[in-house]
């Protein structure tokens, strides 16, 4: 039950991520049709395009730690010995439990202090503003807590085979 309701809201994640990265594009390219065909330029585009920027990173950023696309340092990993590493991996990801687990509750208590409020340039609520950041720290939390909880299962390091080219 567990696994089947994480493999759909990451599905979901996928998707949204996806829809999200289409809309920072077309957000510019219309505002350029618009703007030379009609010679008016849309309203604040440039804020909802950002809008939609910050949206994109704060929702994939749990599908990329998911897969393995964060930042890890794996050659500096890659040459302490196994029980070390595994030391240094288990350090990491539960500090990266706690790390988002801060941030979500840091934006649940922004959020909730700041209802009736609103954003000045795109007149958005601040709720949904701040949305994305509350979100997305949630599923890091959730994402990094499933590596922390795997890494302890194992009892061994994650192998780690960097290769350049």
């Amino acid at each position: 039950m567990l696994k089947a309701t994480l493999q759909a809201i990451r599905s979901g994640v996928r998707w949204i991520s996806l829809a999200l990265l289409a809309l920072l594009i077309v957000t510019p390219l219309a505002q350029v049709f618009v703007r030379g065909v009609f010679n008016a330029p849309m309203a604040s585009a440039e804020e909802l395009a950002r809008y939609f920027l910050i949206c994109l990173t704060f929702l994939a950023s749990s599908y990329v730690t998911l897969e393995g696309g964060q930042i890890r340092m794996e050659e500096f990993q890659g040459a302490l010995p196994a029980r070390l590493r595994w030391y240094l991996q288990m350090t990491i990801e539960a500090s990266g439990v706690a790390m988002f687990g801060m941030i979500f509750l840091a934006a649940a208590i922004t959020i909730a202090d700041n209802l009736e409020n609103q954003t000045p340039t795109l007149e958005m609520p601040f709720w949904l503003f701040m949305a994305p950041l509350l979100v997305g720290s949630l599923l890091l939390m959730i994402e990094t807590a499933m590596q922390f909880l795997h890494t302890l299962h194992r009892g061994r390091a994650e192998e780690k085979h960097t290769v350049l080219t």
